[in-house]
């Protein structure tokens, strides 16, 4: 009888720790999105529990730890200014193995940041002082985005396609060492469009659909949201 409740005791523990929703720290600001559909999106994410933090508060309590208590860290700012402890902050977490989340317009964050380019694998050009009309990055709202699966990546696992009437990015940067797991040939953009990085000791994740509730409101697009926040959080 003894082996038996134990057993169901330690049953009941495993259960319960399995049960366990992963928290991400949600981070937003720096550009105008659908925060109804936003966050009824997440609201919607089975096993998840989001705490949200704005620009510029976000980056302070990263430099403050605050993102220690949090399993995934999941951006979808825009942001451009960066104190030099917050940058530290970034780094630290990188060292240690948080593993982070980057959605649709985070590519475009922290243009005067160069280490920022190698966590995330990517670059939106912005047009600045001194930046050649070649090389700016370029968008199209309000396009069909046929999307193609590369692999068998456990973010896409389940999927043959995708499909998103979103918005693309055309002329922006990828890295060489990031592995690609969504491409398409829409003409106005990069082939590459979702992809998997590795910087210091973190699992970098980016995933460019995200324009608006059109997207947000999808089934498949909720479903890769969350497969790929659980991957993260298994590898941290």
């Amino acid at each position: 009888m003894r082996l038996i409740l134990t057993t169901v005791v330690a049953s009941l523990f495993i259960f319960t720790l399995k049960a366990q929703p992963v928290k991400i720290m949600l981070v937003t600001g720096g550009h105008s999105y659908d925060t109804i559909q936003f966050f009824q999106l997440f609201d919607a994410l089975d096993g998840i529990e989001y705490t949200h933090f704005q620009q510029p508060e976000a980056n302070q309590a990263i430099a403050g730890g605050v993102a220690e208590d949090f399993e995934v860290l999941v951006f979808y700012d825009m942001w451009r200014e960066i104190s030099e402890a917050e940058k530290s902050a970034y780094m630290e977490l990188t060292k240690k193995g948080k593993p982070m989340l980057f959605l649709h317009h985070a590519l475009v964050s922290y243009q005067n940041w160069p280490q920022f380019e190698k966590l995330l694998g990517g670059k939106y050009i912005e047009k600045r002082r001194g930046i050649p009309e070649k090389e700016l990055s370029t968008y199209e709202h309000d396009v069909w985005v046929y999307i193609q699966l590369v692999g068998n990546h456990p973010v896409t696992k389940g999927f043959s396609s995708l499909r998103f009437f979103d918005e693309v990015y055309g002329n922006y940067r990828v890295s060489e060492d990031v592995v690609p797991i969504l491409t398409t040939n829409h003409p106005q953009s990069e082939k590459i469009i979702g992809w998997e990085n590795r910087f210091n000791k973190s699992r970098i994740i980016y995933l460019q659909p995200g324009h608006d509730y059109r997207t947000f409101e999808t089934e498949e697009y909720r479903r890769l949201l969350l497969q790929a926040i659980n991957y993260l959080a298994k590898s941290n």
